[in-house]
């Protein structure tokens, strides 16, 4: 190949790739693994590199005292692997070159920190910058191995050009042979982000006329009463102003959200369109201490009307919040849209927390008018079972742990069992593999009669029991069957939707550090209005229940 000039090392060399420093005849006695029987054979610095690559990638890192620095130094030598790809098409002139000029720029750095004044941080700074991990003068540059350990060990942090270009055309074309043994080297992970399949304007989109046929379902097993109670009467709670009321009943394409307690501040939404600002109603649901904060901290600004404004934002005020625990109120205006915004059509709900960064008319020709869907919402990122979910808010202390055991074996004694790979749901374009537990942060739905009844009844297990809206999604769909119909798109796209902002302060409640029943007996932690359900007796033997294994699937679950 033009611009390759290479010499040949013997696979003893091996040892002084690993270890620069050492000699090889030092490194390589008689009882070492490779000597004796393949010191003949010779190979080129990348075929070395390659075999390096792979025989130190399968080693398990049990075999090492260090297991964390054992992982790191598997990616410094799939760094030093592209460094001899770049040597093997650009040749050894162009390393060194290389090499020139990272030195001329570290003594610029260098000299720019003396210039700062002689602190002794700086100046060890500057000679750790400029040296590495070895002396200058143990170190040359007419030994590439070692320019290999220095470059590649050293500036792990600021890896080449080429590494960048290397990975984005690897990862990027999933057909690849790299792609492929990169996979198979379990170095290729689900991505957090991909890209959504939107159109390309929202001027285009065609808006479908009429509604889907809204038809009366009839003998459903779940529900053995003619009428569902669904909200809330007028002075139960959840009371609307009503200039908030008046505002709402005009609102028939809808992006909803909610703050509770004070917890966020409204987020603009970007790149919305003319077309999509005159269409929708953003809707933002918040209490009285929400309100009150966002003037303190923010803008609200006030309408002839009487409407309270943050930028696009119309704030809702729900006065009497029916709860005493903020998560809770806020499933109210999340899954009661239907009931709080009763004229909406189409509406898309994303939490408080998230600023929306899709066009809301891109995204109901993606989610549901393109698949004639009416229905959908994000598969979970690491949980595809209840029960898997269950475990992971115990851990990370979302709800009282006794309660959520108890909500899980209400479920499980009701033939609720954990979700399998059989489970599908179809779809105009393929098949999607179906999860119990959604991420339930974004919802976009058509409110057909159905829908409606399943948000009904979502609300409702939230009300009985405990808050953790992704505890009783799966165990609604499960009990509503094909009656309900919904399209659960991947979690990539989901990523892709919204920028996700910290919440203001840390949610705390008194009753999610509850670890035992006997604490909530003649208590003040136990929620006064909500999950009355888990203090109702049973008319079960919920004692004989024993909850399936749970196999943690994430770390970060």
């Amino acid at each position: 190949m033009a611009g390759a000039n290479f010499s040949s090392f013997s696979i003893t060399s091996l040892a002084i790739y690993l270890h620069p420093d050492s000699d090889a005849s030092t490194r390589c006695s008689s009882s070492h693994y490779f000597c004796g029987h393949i010191t003949d054979t010779t190979l080129s610095p990348f075929s070395l590199s390659v075999l390096t690559l792979i025989f130190i990638w399968v080693l398990p890192s049990s075999i090492s005292p260090f297991p964390s620095l054992f992982f790191l130094s598997k990616f410094w030598f799939l760094n030093s692997f592209l460094l001899n790809l770049f040597k093997e098409f650009m040749g050894d002139d162009a390393l060194k070159k290389q090499s020139d000029m990272e030195g001329d720029l570290q003594k610029s750095r260098s000299l720019r920190l003396n210039r700062r004044g002689d602190r002794s941080n700086q100046s060890q700074l500057a000679k750790d910058f400029e040296e590495g991990f070895f002396p200058s003068g143990r170190v040359t540059q007419d030994y590439p191995m070692k320019i290999v350990w220095k470059k590649g060990f050293v500036r792990l942090d600021r890896l080449p050009i080429l590494n960048a270009m290397f990975w984005e055309l690897a990862m990027c074309n999933k057909d690849s042979k790299v792609y492929t043994m990169l996979d198979t080297m379990g170095l290729v992970s689900k991505p957090h982000r991909c890209p959504i399949p939107v159109s390309n304007d929202p001027d285009n989109i065609v808006i479908p006329t009429g509604r889907t046929s809204n038809e009366i379902v009839k003998n459903l097993s779940y529900v053995t009463e003619d009428e569902v109670h669904c909200g809330f009467i007028h002075g139960g709670g959840a009371e609307m102003d009503p200039v908030d009321i008046k505002h709402v009943k005009k609102c028939k394409f809808v992006v909803a959200s909610g703050i509770f307690d004070g917890y966020d501040l409204p987020h603009q939404p970007s790149n919305i369109s003319v077309r999509s600002k005159k269409l929708f109603c953003f809707l933002m649901v918040v209490d009285e201490l929400s309100l009150k904060f966002m003037r303190e901290n923010g803008t609200v600004k006030e309408d002839r009307a009487g409407g309270k404004w943050v930028g696009i934002w119309r704030l809702v005020l729900l006065k009497h919040p029916p709860y005493d625990e903020p998560r809770r109120n806020g499933k109210v205006p999340k899954i009661l849209t239907h009931r709080m915004f009763p004229q909406t059509q189409y509406s898309i709900w994303i939490d408080g927390k998230m600023e929306l960064i899709v066009d809301p008319l891109l995204m109901l020709e993606r989610y549901l008018w393109r698949g004639r869907h009416t229905f959908a919402i994000a598969q979970h990122k690491h949980h595809r079972s209840i029960y898997e979910e269950a475990d992971s808010n115990k851990r990370r202390k979302r709800y009282a742990r006794p309660l959520i055991d108890l909500h899980m074996k209400i479920y499980y004694y009701e033939g609720m069992q954990p979700w399998s790979s059989n489970k599908k749901t179809i779809s105009a374009i393929t098949y999607y593999d179906l999860s119990d537990v959604p991420e339930g942060a974004v919802i976009i739905r058509e409110h057909t009669n159905m829908n409606d009844l399943f948000s009904c009844l979502w609300f409702n297990e939230v009300h009985l029991f405990t808050p953790r809206d992704q505890l009783s999604f799966g165990y609604v769909a499960y009990r509503l069957g094909d009656s309900f119909k919904f399209f659960m798109f991947p979690n990539c796209e989901y990523n892709s939707l919204f920028v996700l902002h910290p919440h203001t302060r840390e949610h705390s409640s008194p009753i999610e550090w509850v670890k035992q029943i006997d604490q909530l007996k003649n208590s003040n932690l136990k929620e006064s209005r909500g999950g009355l359900g888990l203090f109702t007796p049973y008319p079960g033997d919920l004692d004989s229940v024993v909850l399936p294994n749970v196999t943690r699937t994430s770390k970060a679950g």
